[in-house]
């Protein structure tokens, strides 16, 4: 989840702020070596493919913001998250692919230490390659699972994540209702809310909000980073090399890079990606076919789809998309129940002709599931615009109140799935909204542009 920030080292690497700048920046990041003895690994394809892990750090955070934002407990050394973002070869798009942390996957044998046993093949979590042998076996383990060569590590902690967001002067989120975890102290009421740090830093780690947990929570994890290249590409920080300097310093304090990720890498991507914004990238998952698959010894694990994740991991060695093209949609604000849901029944309460016809079409034109033959009210005196329904259907009715500024809602008991809205003579347009969580294409992916704040 902090591998936000990771990503955010090649969003500000941008050209033209001085070789001498990045390297007296470069020198700031502490180095591995996750490619040491390894052999047999994949072919190399097009583009460029960089291993995101984001690890707690939480030992170097103070006493006061553990309390605050509940971040009590030992490290786990171990990676909470993980993705793998792919960079095209025109350096035009970043695919970003989650990996669940709860992964199964099968540790490849190794040879033990001077004196120690050797290590067989075994099962376990994904986020348990870190903890038996660092970042190397997390590669190793990653290309075997996927095929895809890894050419670049970077594993960045809570502390960097959360001096990063507040550098760049915090990030938008939006939400079309509240999110409340009681485990991590997030508290957000539905609306756009610009969060710092330690806020963010609830945001991206909580798991208890729904039940999709851990699969909700990298959905949010992918919202936040596509609203944080938002933040970075239209703040100014590429082109200002004092914010620049400052943020970069922040970031790279403590991230952890393998030795070929330096100096001319960064300004190499950051000349490329200078033109990069949300749309340009783009967020999937891997495809899974059991979210719970028990593993004696091991537990509950996550099981990945074999021919779909095989499929999209050729996509990436090929470096092709893995969101379909989909024409540019207009703003909108988001909403909690997606408009193609909501049955509504149109009537004019004023004596203006016309009226009732001109919001069906315009309600049915962004979405909503009108009846498509409007009716009169009687009688036609209506003053303010007012939307019934069942209270069964309550989000149903806060999402349809969006797309009428101003209306009055009033709950009808038994009055069914069906919304009814008599138009008030106060009535000004209807306004376009869109779901919170977008139709997801191929791959059940999606671009940075649908899922960041319009």
């Amino acid at each position: 989840m902090r591998v936000a920030t990771g990503l955010s080292v090649l969003v500000l690497g941008a050209g033209g702020i001085g070789h001498a700048v990045v390297t007296s920046l470069e020198t700031g990041i502490e180095r591995v070596d996750p490619f040491k003895d390894m052999k047999n690994r994949p072919r190399a394809g097009n583009g460029t493919n960089l291993l995101l892990v984001g690890t707690d750090g939480r030992d170097r955070i103070s006493k006061e913001q553990r309390r605050k934002y509940r971040l009590g407990g030992a490290p786990c050394h171990c990676t909470d998250t993980i993705m793998l973002v792919h960079l095209s070869a025109d350096r035009e798009r970043a695919s970003i692919v989650s990996l669940p942390r709860d992964s199964y996957v099968e540790i490849p044998g190794r040879r033990g230490p001077a004196g120690g046993d050797a290590r067989t093949t075994h099962p376990v979590k994904l986020n348990a390659a870190y903890a038996e042998g660092g970042p190397a076996l997390t590669v190793r383990t990653v290309e075997n699972m996927t095929g895809v060569k890894v050419d670049h590590y970077l594993e960045v902690d809570f502390p960097s994540f959360m001096k990063t967001v507040d550098t760049l002067g915090g990030v938008q989120i939006c939400t079309a209702r509240p999110m409340k975890d009681a485990y991590t102290g997030l508290d957000l009421a539905a609306g756009t809310h610009r969060l710092d740090g330690g806020q963010a830093l609830q945001y991206v780690r909580s798991r208890h909000i729904d039940a999709a947990a851990d699969l909700g929570r990298m959905q949010r994890q992918q919202k936040f980073l596509a609203s944080l290249i938002k933040q970075a590409t239209s703040s100014g920080v590429l082109l200002n090399p004092v914010r620049f300097r400052n943020v970069a310093a922040t970031m790279l304090g403590s991230v952890r890079a393998d030795r070929g990720f330096g100096t001319d890498q960064l300004l190499d991507l950051g000349q490329a990606m200078r033109g990069f914004t949300p749309a340009s990238s783009e967020f999937a998952s891997v495809p899974i076919s059991n979210a719970s698959y028990p593993v004696k010894g091991v537990g509950s694990t996550v099981k990945w789809d074999p021919k779909k994740s095989k499929m999209l991991f050729e996509t990436l060695r090929e470096d092709k998309p893995l969101a379909l093209d989909r024409p540019k949609a207009p703003k909108a604000r988001t909403v909690d129940v997606a408009p193609q849901g909501i049955r509504v029944q149109v009537y004019n309460g004023t004596p203006k002709n016309g009226l009732g016809r001109a919001v069906d079409d315009a309600l049915h034109a962004t979405g909503f599931d009108t009846t498509r033959t409007p009716l009169n009210a009687d009688p036609r005196e209506q003053k303010r615009t007012l939307i019934e329904y069942d209270p069964r259907w309550d989000r149903s009715a806060r999402s349809l109140a969006a797309a009428l500024p101003g209306a009055e809602l009033r709950a009808v008991a038994k009055l069914g799935r069906t919304m009814k809205v008599t138009v008030g003579s106060a009535f000004g347009k209807v306004e376009r909204v869109r779901a919170e969580e977008p139709q997801r294409g191929r791959f059940d992916a999606v671009t940075g542009d649908q899922v960041a704040c319009p």
